[in-house]
């Protein structure tokens, strides 16, 4: 519920914050609110922590160094060769990003509901994903891409700064090797960080002015309140949870 709520608030506000990071500050603050600092597993939390940061750093880098190569291979090429070009290998970018998305955020959704059948027994003595809850949490992600938070499409695409077909691409790609590493690694990153870092990457390989500083600021405010914030509803549920138990 904690990550619900704060998910549909910035939703609403057109915010792209990180669904993960909310899942991540709902578990921590239910643990909280049930047994105090001895629920949390540190090393885990600070992975976690430190990959708000890092993600969209690697995001940023990735996407800057593709433009830059990009840019030189293309160099005797038209603008709208190029862009003709993009647009068929954007279908490609996009679809490796959606792999790592699928391939890193589903995942974490899969192990908080297999914890829950574990610790109630329904899993028998070997912790395990069953196949329904897999196929259950591809369908959701699947269906809430197909719905589409628009606000937070305008957001991506054009707010932050303006994405031709070639820099869609740089972006796209960028962040698919920033998140296939992360899953390789273990660590659970955000794929909206990561994304908005290599959209930041692209815009400033054009030039440092066409990036909205200021938006871009206040997204990186709504990463750092995310997680505190689905921790502080998540464990207002708890409590109110308990009057009912």
């Amino acid at each position: 519920m904690g990550a619900i709520i704060w998910n549909v608030v910035t939703w609403v506000f057109g915010i792209p914050s990180s669904s993960s990071h909310a899942l991540v500050g709902g578990l921590v603050g239910a643990g909280l609110a049930k047994t105090g600092g001895d629920a949390l597993v540190l090393t885990g939390l600070l992975k976690t922590v430190g990959a708000i940061f890092l993600s969209p750093a690697i995001g940023f880098f990735l996407a800057l160094m593709l433009v830059l190569l990009v840019s030189w291979l293309f160099v005797r090429q038209t603008p709208f060769a190029v862009d003709k070009t993009f647009r068929f290998a954007q279908f490609v970018s996009a679809s490796l990003y959606s792999l790592g998305h699928g391939g890193n955020d589903a995942q974490k959704t899969m192990g908080i509901i297999a914890v829950l059948l574990y610790s109630q027994g329904y899993l028998g003595g070997t912790f395990h994903v069953p196949f329904w809850v897999v196929i259950s949490c591809q369908s959701a992600m699947a269906l809430g891409t197909l719905m589409g938070g628009w606000k937070i499409v305008h957001t991506m695409g054009s707010k932050i700064t303006r994405l031709n077909p070639m820099q869609g691409f740089c972006a796209e790609t960028g962040g698919a090797l920033t998140l296939f590493g992360a899953t390789w690694l273990g660590i659970p990153v955000s794929t909206t960080h990561t994304i908005t870092g290599a959209i930041v990457g692209v815009g400033a390989a054009r030039r440092v002015s066409a990036v909205r500083w200021g938006l871009a600021g206040n997204i990186v405010i709504a990463w750092i309140v995310t997680l505190p914030a689905a921790a502080a509803i998540s464990a207002a549920f708890y409590v109110i949870g308990g009057l009912f138990g």
